[in-house]
């Protein structure tokens, strides 16, 4: 099995249930985390002892949410796989609304351009452009959130990053802490080499996590790659 699902050209069928098996993609991936939230573990231990340094990052603080979250295929693969496995029809639907308006969302910016249809009905009225896994201020697919989220540590308070996206705010953006990401870095380079080897070329497969659900879910508004 390749490291892409779905057919971005058309709506598809889209299996789900316990029933279905683990690729070896998806084994991989989450050989790489455990190594990743081990090590992202360690340093945020050490940064507590030998700085005092614990960040605001807890469960309930979603502010990350409304970043631009980048993956990679296999990594999309593994997140697409989980969401097969683990959402009911009822959250899949639900997914899929919440990923059509950010497509919609994404292409009405200014200075965008349209590159896909999209239903014209889509009410982006009460739209929020955060996260289409993020409900109710925690996220639906935590297991297999990508290594970007899983490296997001900072020494600010919560609001420094909620400001990033307020153009009235007067806050500084908050200071990453990035003794995380050098701790993860190993470990992400091995994502980077798988993909490699299956003659992709990495930097151009990177995708924003939005764009992936459509694409691994076989959505019609996907984005063709």
């Amino acid at each position: 099995m390749g490291l892409f699902e779905g057919n971005i050209d058309g709506p598809a069928f889209v299996p789900s249930g316990a029933g279905i098996p683990t690729t070896p993609q998806e084994d991989f991936v989450k050989r790489v985390y455990a190594a990743v939230d081990e090590a992202a573990a360690g340093s945020l231990d050490r940064l507590r002892v030998e700085e005092g340094i614990v960040p605001p990052c807890r469960e309930g603080c979603s502010h990350c949410c409304w970043f631009h979250i980048q993956a990679s295929p296999v990594e999309a693969h593994a997140l697409g796989q989980f969401i097969k496995r683990e959402f009911s029809a009822q959250q899949l639907e639900s997914l899929r609304k919440r990923t059509q308006q950010w497509h919609e969302w994404e292409s009405s910016r200014p200075g965008r351009r349209r590159t896909t249809e999209v239903d014209e009905q889509v009410d982006l009225s009460d739209y929020q452009h955060c996260c289409p896994l993020l409900v109710d201020g925690a996220c639906s697919a935590y297991p297999a959130r990508p290594i970007m989220c899983r490296t997001h540590y900072v020494a600010a308070e919560p609001l420094r990053c909620k400001g990033v996206f307020d153009p009235l705010s007067s806050l500084e953006a908050p200071v990453v802490l990035t003794a995380v990401l050098d701790a993860a870095r190993p470990f992400a380079a091995a994502i980077r080499e798988h993909t490699e080897a299956a003659g992709l070329d990495y930097s151009r497969s990177i995708l924003l996590l939005p764009q992936w659900l459509a694409i691994e879910m076989g959505w019609e508004f996907a984005v063709a790659r």
